[in-house]
């Protein structure tokens, strides 16, 4: 028998609150409440801050009255998002006091790859770019933070579900050298991640800290595209170490690309340098060599903000090819001129102490 939203929330109602006495539902805790395809239950507990600890037990109560309901996947996250905050000051200069960004346990550096607008090719350098960290002989983590568009699976060749051995701790997937995590890994291929920021933000804090990455010289974190919930998440919860940001050379890629760097600044968050992909094009039948999306554009703003330009990489079917067939070209091609460019950022943030 197949569950429905009516029936998970009439389930909840037996459920109660302990500070209003209500059923949960009553007392709004309850929110984005989904039930997919496969009878999995989503929703996530908007709990009082200082009562955090205290809604543990009562989080059990609910996986467990869904249980017995017949409910064989349930995914609740309790986030303290439902005490009413003073309004926000929008006073240019000042912002609210965040909690100081943690160390993830075991991680020496993290390293946030970015873009301002998608299809640049964020998700195809990132995973590049950890397998040519992982062949230096880095300790490297790879995390797929790009939850409305998870690929990283498919590019390191990387499938089935991840394990946790006590229900809180989440095994990682391991691939070319690579300790790698995605949300990807939690749903199914052709499976919307239709989820509103606390969702988002709990979902990333999952996974930075319950996460048994081990010891890692680097964490790599392929981020969405934009400037929204989860890069500000990643910044205020945890310590970055830098940011790189990716853009092609056309104008339109880099006017989001700046409004990606400077939500970096405004965060604190050091950018160690950018790349231009897509650079140009060569004619695998003339050798003729054409600039499809301009040229110099990202070099020129590097120069501009006084970062580094860490690689032009060209667009080129093989690395394509890689990505799709579940090795990047790093691995499936390591001696081609293509893997030789992502090499080479990874040498140079070797040699610059920033992985």
């Amino acid at each position: 028998m197949s569950i429905t939203r009516e029936d998970v929330l009439s389930v909840l109602k037996q459920v109660t609150d302990p500070i209003s006495s209500s059923d949960l539902v009553a007392a709004g805790l309850v929110k984005a409440l989904t039930v997919g395809e496969d009878g999995a239950v989503r929703f996530v507990m908007e709990v009082p801050p200082s009562q955090a600890s205290a809604y543990e037990a009562v989080k059990a109560e609910a996986e467990k009255a869904l249980a017995e309901a017949g409910v064989e996947k349930v995914q609740v996250l309790m986030t303290a998002h439902s005490t009413p905050a003073p309004p926000p000051d929008l006073k240019p200069g000042r912002a609210a006091e965040p909690k100081g960004p943690q160390k993830v346990p075991g991680v020496d550096r993290i390293i946030a790859i970015a873009s301002g607008k998608g299809g640049v090719g964020k998700s195809t350098l990132s995973a590049n770019i950890a397998c040519a960290l992982a062949a230096e002989g880095r300790r490297v983590g790879l995390l797929d933070a790009d939850v409305y568009g998870p690929s990283q699976p498919r590019m390191l060749g990387v499938s089935g579900r991840p394990a946790s051995p006590d229900g809180k701790t989440i095994l990682p997937m391991r691939n070319f050298g690579v300790t790698m995590m995605s949300i990807g890994l939690m749903t199914n291929d052709d499976q919307a991640t239709v989820w509103r920021g606390p969702m988002l933000m709990g979902a990333l804090q999952q996974m930075m800290n319950q996460v048994q990455w081990g010891a890692l010289d680097v964490l790599i974190v392929d981020l969405p595209p934009g400037t929204g919930d989860v890069q500000m998440t990643l910044t205020q919860k945890f310590h970055v170490d830098g940011a790189v940001v990716v853009s092609t050379p056309q104008d339109v890629a880099l006017l989001d690309a700046r409004k990606g760097i400077d939500m970096f600044n405004q965060l604190g968050t050091p950018i160690l340098g950018m790349i231009e992909n897509m650079s140009t094009h060569i004619c695998s039948n003339c050798g003729h060599e054409e600039h499809v999306f301009g040229h110099g554009g990202v070099a020129a703003e590097a120069e501009k903000i006084g970062v580094p330009l860490l690689a032009e990489i060209p667009l080129h079917l093989d690395i394509r090819m890689a990505a799709d067939g579940g090795a990047p070209i790093v691995v499936s091609k390591p001696d081609s001129a293509q893997a030789t460019a992502f090499r080479d950022v990874a040498k140079r943030l070797i040699a610059d102490g920033k992985a």
